[in-house]
């Protein structure tokens, strides 16, 4: 599941863990996205059998769900063949590799705050920043950059990690976390 060693900074004992991209997640997350795009193609090429008298709403709802589920087909494919550790917490912070919005190495002294947050039953991470702007210029793409600003809006930062492409529970992660974070804070 995440192998465990130990990091010394500063005199103090960071267990350093190493969590692991679920190939499964990731596997049943793509037969999903997958669907979403076939549907989307079928409500664009059929959208008078869908909706009579709605077919314009019915094709933009296929065409945003062929761009969006698309791009998530794109993400995870991707990520399916990445052999890097999808989440690392050690003594220089977390070095984040989950998702399309990663933003590598988050320095513990970066760090202002840890928090939870859940949207649809879907449960991530908040990782509070003293400096969002040099973790918003590092995404990869203008893409993740947009994300990352929405979040800042949303939530007051850009940065957070979810559970869902990567072999532990949310709970769990969240401990890890946590437990870094106040240590590296005391």
């Amino acid at each position: 599941m995440h192998n465990p060693l130990w990091c010394i900074k500063n005199k103090i004992m960071i267990q350093k863990t190493e969590i692991q991209l679920s190939k499964t997640k990731l596997l049943m997350m793509l037969i999903g996205s997958a669907l979403f795009v076939g549907l989307g193609i079928w409500f664009v090429m059929n959208p008078a059998e869908i909706k009579p008298n709605r077919e314009t709403l019915v094709s933009i709802v296929g065409i945003a769900s062929i761009l969006f589920f698309g791009a998530c087909l794109l993400f995870i494919t991707k990520k399916m063949f990445d052999t890097k550790i999808g989440l690392v917490i050690d003594e220089n912070g977390i070095n984040d590799n989950s998702s399309g919005v990663s933003v590598g190495l988050i320095n513990w002294e970066d760090i202002s705050g840890i928090s939870a947050s859940e949207i649809a039953s879907s449960k991530f991470i908040l990782i509070e920043t003293t400096n969002p702007d040099k973790y918003i210029n590092r995404a990869n793409n203008g893409l993740a950059k947009q994300a990352m600003k929405a979040n800042t809006k949303m939530y007051g930062t850009p940065i957070s990690i979810s559970s869902n492409t990567l072999k532990i529970k949310h709970k769990a992660l969240l401990d890890i976390i946590e437990r870094g974070y106040q240590k590296m804070k005391n």
